[in-house]
């Protein structure tokens, strides 16, 4: 039975299939059950550009356990990436944690 478990995100970046790379449109996230992994349901991944033929997608499809694991993951990352972005170079950064740094220093 389909789930009808969808989110669709706006995406921008770049996916690969074979050798060519294309740029991303959105991200699609679902939730049913596998049409290529041997899997009961999964969290499907579908990296797609809506602006070229419809081979322009990199898709994966994950157990909930990987989905969960790889969502720590992406946490974990985007932390470091943002206090990176905010602490180290000063971009983007919240102006009290820049004047707290510089009178940490």
């Amino acid at each position: 039975m389909c789930t009808s478990i969808i989110e669709i995100a706006r995406a921008e970046g770049m996916a690969k299939r074979g050798d060519e790379w294309f740029p991303l449109s959105q991200a699609v996230v679902a939730y049913d059950h596998a049409r290529h992994a041997p899997l009961g349901d999964v969290i499907t991944l579908d990296f797609i550009n809506t602006g070229l033929e419809p081979g322009a997608r990199a898709g994966i499809e994950l157990t909930l356990e990987t989905a969960r694991e790889l969502r720590g993951a992406l946490d974990r990352a985007i932390a470091a990436a943002e206090f990176e972005e905010a602490e180290v170079r000063g971009k983007g950064a919240v102006p009290s944690l820049l004047r707290a740094a510089s009178h940490a220093r």
